[in-house]
């Protein structure tokens, strides 16, 4: 038990390794290939947290705690249905089913799967970082997911704030290594799981609102419709012809 706990937090790239040795060997170029990509998981989480950032260090901090729960975008959503109008309304609501979406796949499914630890946050991590370590596993990151599930969600129906809201969301996943809850790894993962998840749902939206519009209810009566509002003689006239 203390050699578990003394061993260092896996990386993506770590448990990408132990699976695919266990599968096909030690012998496998792609272990040796996956284990230097969970070294480079780890360099990259250690340097970001040992270089001095006096003045980033508040404002991640604050933004990442913003996000908890998503209370940052539940904001947003409530701020662009006041104002956007129907695709605001539609925007706003497509974002937060992407959302719940997300997150209950993330977290009722991934997290139970892969019960990966937190990483050790380095000691020399400046305390104005912290920010309360979650229990939660920490493969892959929620607050990531979250935020590109509605970014992409908003984005496709606000043209005008797809750059802004993207670059929110980078930040708000970005913030997650800054404060030393998660590897990049797990973030980059967070952030292609809810962008995948909310062009799931965006196709299902599109679906269901197509079929509500009354030309697709109609079916390919539409065309008859056309027929029956021609005069009678048009249509004997080009039947005889």
């Amino acid at each position: 038990m203390s050699q578990e706990t003394n061993k260092p937090p896996e990386t993506v790239g770590d448990a990408l390794a132990r699976g695919v040795e266990a599968r096909r060997g030690p012998g496998s170029p792609w272990v040796e290939a996956l284990r230097e990509l969970g070294a480079v998981d780890r360099a990259v989480y250690r340097a970001v947290a040992r270089t001095p950032t006096a003045r980033l260090d508040g404002p991640v901090r604050r933004l990442s705690r913003a996000a908890d729960h998503s209370r940052l975008w539940l904001a947003i959503a409530a701020t662009i249905a006041l104002l956007g109008g129907g695709r605001g309304r539609r925007a706003a609501l497509e974002g937060m089913v992407s959302i719940g979406v997300t997150s209950a796949t993330v977290n009722l499914g991934m997290k139970s799967l892969h019960q990966r630890r937190r990483p050790d946050r380095v000691a020399d991590l400046s305390p104005a970082r912290h920010v309360e370590m979650p229990e939660s596993a920490s493969f892959p990151s929620g607050h990531a997911a979250s935020a590109f599930a509605f970014a992409y969600a908003v984005g496709r129906h606000l043209p005008g704030l797809a750059v802004p809201i993207r670059l929110l969301a980078a930040g708000v996943a970005y913030s997650r290594v800054h404060t030393g809850v998660h590897y990049p790894g797990d973030v980059v993962v967070g952030s292609i799981v809810g962008a995948g998840t909310a062009a799931i749902v965006a196709a299902a939206f599109d679906s269901r609102f197509a079929r509500s519009t009354p030309l697709a209810r109609s079916g390919r009566t539409g065309r008859s419709c056309a027929w029956r509002n021609l005069p009678r003689r048009a249509g004997r006239g080009w039947f005889q012809s």
